[in-house]
């Protein structure tokens, strides 16, 4: 199981994850959704719109680059954004 600090990856490196030559497709994949996992893990009540506003925003890219792996997932996803 992955923690935190297992994925030192944010949103700013999808354009490099996307890059990398020696990863498979799947571990691309998964990357890009554990960063999208942990910034919505990492909101609370608290939060305020901008903040979720930002991280919908980076979310849609995430979404966005999956679909240049899978495309009919990520169809599907961006397709599901509120």
């Amino acid at each position: 199981m992955r923690s935190y600090e297992d994925c030192k990856y944010t949103a700013e490196d999808i354009d490099k994850i996307l890059g990398f030559t020696s990863w498979s497709t799947k571990k691309k994949m998964d990357t890009l959704f554990h960063i999208d996992c942990t910034m919505y893990s990492n909101m609370g009540t608290d939060s305020s719109a901008g903040e979720r506003k930002d991280v919908q925003r980076k979310s849609k890219t995430i979404y966005r680059a999956i679909k240049q792996l899978n495309p009919s997932l990520g169809k599907l996803l961006l397709g599901n954004m509120d």
